[in-house]
Formats: structure tokens, sequence, C-alpha cells
């Protein structure tokens, strides 16, 4: 038996063994300028099915991906619309999505309000009847005076109108789960762990043979909720590396893929403008790692890197902002892959009819993603931005050239 002063040594003890214990984890990587990201609150939407009776119309905002926070009849044929971010300050990325249909077919303006300060960005995407995504003729919207209006003609079928088309945790899943499924040998569906409200985060994991000695390219989207053109991109490339061609085979014979395809399924589903359900960037958090979603991941990736022994040669981040470019580190010396990008670059000009690569290179000063993968790994850290408004099969071809121009540099690297 202990005495009453060496139990509670032993006591004293064992709490700062557990301290120590939940203090270790990933190695933190420290820029220039911190990022503060400790939990934040965030505002819930109110999940409803809304009516205005005297018009027979109704609005619908209880799926996932859903944002719409109430709304004002102005007149008989105008609704104000409001759309709230899930807290502030953030970023001008006004985000709305929702569903509309009519007793009896007649023409809506539908009027955006937002917060002082923010304006909209995104142009309207419809769907209808089960039909592709279409994206608003200008001549069906207004600005004046920085009020955006929309008109639609609401009949009894339902028509969803979203800043961008709806890929939801459940949609995506659908997407990575049928790509795992006819890449059976390639493909290994795999889980980084799971958000606070419950939602997985999930990552394929790509190679052929042994997992030992490959080294790793890893690709990551969806930090933000609506950058939905990165995630095509996204999907393009992964579904180029795994297109049975000869230069997929050899690639994937020769390096491992780790593929992140929803970093923020809370987010996506709550409709956020840009934030986790921790009311934080996930595209700040890449230093002390306070968020789940970004602790697991590179939790995930240090672990993979340990038992495999493989080494980080690339990283690709891929997002949404209002034009194409490729955000790039300047330090290129001393990285796992120096000559990499004016290789690529030269590659994605000479394959794409037409196109000129836009690059801005820059030293990552705040914790983002590609200022991790260079002082964690000395890797090419990319990220790869789609313009909101980029045609939908460019980015498709995009994505596959440049994901080919990747790996026929890789597979020809050191032969």
């Amino acid at each position: 038996m202990y005495s009453r002063p060496a139990f509670n040594k032993v006591v004293v003890a064992i709490i700062a063994l557990a301290t120590l214990t939940n203090c270790s984890g990933p190695k933190r990587i420290k820029f220039p300028e911190p990022v503060d990201t400790e939990t934040r609150p965030i505002t819930y939407q109110k999940k409803q099915l809304l009516a205005i009776p005297e018009l027979g119309l109704y609005l619908d905002n209880t799926f996932a991906g859903a944002r719409l926070n109430g709304f004002q009849k102005t007149n008989d044929s105008t609704i104000t619309l409001y759309i709230q971010p899930e807290n502030q300050p953030i970023n001008n990325s006004p985000y709305y999505a929702f569903k509309t249909w009519a007793d009896h077919q007649k023409p809506v303006y539908f009027t955006f309000h937002y917060p002082k300060g923010y304006k909209h960005r995104y142009i309207p995407k419809l769907k209808q009847n089960g039909a592709p995504w279409t994206i608003v003729d200008s001549s069906q919207y207004s600005f004046r005076d920085s009020i955006f209006t929309l008109k639609v003609k609401v009949s009894p079928d339902t028509t969803l109108i979203a800043a961008q088309e709806i890929y939801n945790s459940k949609l995506t899943k659908d997407w990575y789960t049928g790509l795992a499924n006819t890449n059976p040998t390639a493909v290994r569906l795999k889980s980084a762990g799971s958000t606070p409200g419950n939602r997985d985060i999930p990552y394929l994991d790509l190679y052929q043979g042994s997992a030992k000695g490959k080294d790793v390219v890893i690709l990551i989207t969806r930090q933000h909720p609506p950058e939905v053109t990165g995630f095509m991109a996204f999907q393009s490339f992964l579904e180029t590396i795994l297109d049975h061609s000869a230069l997929s085979k050899s690639f994937l014979n020769k390096y491992r893929v780790m593929a992140f395809p929803i970093m923020n399924p809370d987010g996506v589903d709550l409709g956020h403008w840009r934030h986790n359900a921790g009311g934080v960037d996930l595209n700040r958090d890449w230093s002390k790692y306070r968020q789940p979603e970004i602790r697991q991941v590179v939790s995930t990736i240090e672990e993979v890197l340990k038992k495999d022994q493989g080494k980080v040669l690339l990283g690709l981040d891929f997002h949404s902002t209002w034009y194409d470019v490729f955000y790039t580190n300047d330090q290129r010396e001393g990285t796992t892959i120096p000559n990499f990008l004016p290789q690529w670059f030269a590659g994605l000009e000479n394959n794409i009819p037409n196109y000129t690569v836009n690059e801005k290179s820059s030293t990552s000063t705040k914790p983002v993603s590609k200022g991790w993968f260079l002082n964690r790994f000395k890797a090419i850290g990319i990220t790869y931005e789609i313009g909101d408004d980029t045609p939908r099969d460019f980015i498709a071809l995009k994505g596959r050239v440049s994901a080919q121009e990747m790996m026929r540099i890789l597979v020809n690297m050191n032969n």
C-alpha cells in the first residue's frame, strides 16, 4: 500500500504522463504569420420547408449541402432570400443552395440578400427533373447596385438552385466508392478518422504490388465547401491515374498516391461558405493541427510514411477561386523534385490547345497546405486552383493532362 504522500506523487506522475501523451502527435510546423485556429462558435441554419401559401410557392433547405437562412415576400412575383455565413469574419464566398417548386408554373424573381460587406459571387446553377446541371444564361439574372436578382420559371417539378453543383458527402462517396470498386487491385478505400459531426474523412490509397518503400503523392480537396470546380479537377486527375493505360500501370507500380476527396465533410453538408463545424478555415491549420480534420489527416500521412518507409514527393491541394491559377512555393532547390514544376507546366502547355499556365509563386507565410508540404517534407507543394466559371469540359481536360504529365515525369525520373 502507498502512503498518502506517495500515493499523491503517483497520481501526479500519471497525470503528467497522460498530459505528455495527449500533447504528442504529428510534428508541428512554424510559419512566419501564425493563424489562430482554435474552435469558434457557428450558427446553424434552421432546416425547414418554407411555404408561401398565397403564391403557391415552396422553398426547401432540408437536404445535405443546402444553404438558405430565410426569405421575405417582396411582392407577388419577387422573393428576397436571406443568406448568412456560418460565422464571421469570413471571406467573400456567399454560398447558397435550395429547392423550389410551385402549385402552378410561374416566373419568380429571387433577390439574394447577404450581410453587409459581402456581395454575390457565384452564378447560379440549376438542376431540374433529373437532368444535368446547367449554368443560368445571362438573360436570367441582373446586377443592380450590387443586388443580384435571378428569374426562374418555377413549376410543380422541383428545381434545385445552387451556387455550384452539389457534391455533398453522400454524392462524393458514391463517386469514390464506384472508382474503388472498379479498380480493386489498385485502390484501397480507407478512413483517416471522423469529424465532430461524425462524418467519415475518407482517403483512397493507390498503388500496385507492395507499398513498402514507395514514394508518395498526396492529393487533397474540399477544404473549403463551395469550391466544387477544384473537386472536379481532382476527380479527373484521380480517374486518369486509374485509367489502366500503360503510363498509369507503370506509375502505380513505382509510386503510391494518397487521395483525400472530402477534407471538410461537415462544412460541405452544412452548406458552409468556407469553414468547418469548428468555425475555422482548415487551410490555415497546417501548423498546430487544432482542428480534428487536419490533425487526423496529418497523423494518417505520418503513420503511412513511418510504416512503409516512403517519402512525400508532391502535394496537390485542389481549390476554386475566380480564375485558374497554380499557387507554388518560391523554394525549389533542395526539394524532392526541384525541376518538376517547369517540366510539368511545359507539358500542360504542350498538350492543352491554346493554353498558357498561370503560376503565382511565393513564400508561404501562413499555415497553408502548400507550405506544409514544403516545410514538413521538402516536397513540391501546389495549390491547384480552378475558376468558379471555368467550362466544365475544360476542367476535365486540364485534370486529365496534368495527371498524365505528372505521371510521365515521375515514371521517367531516375531512369
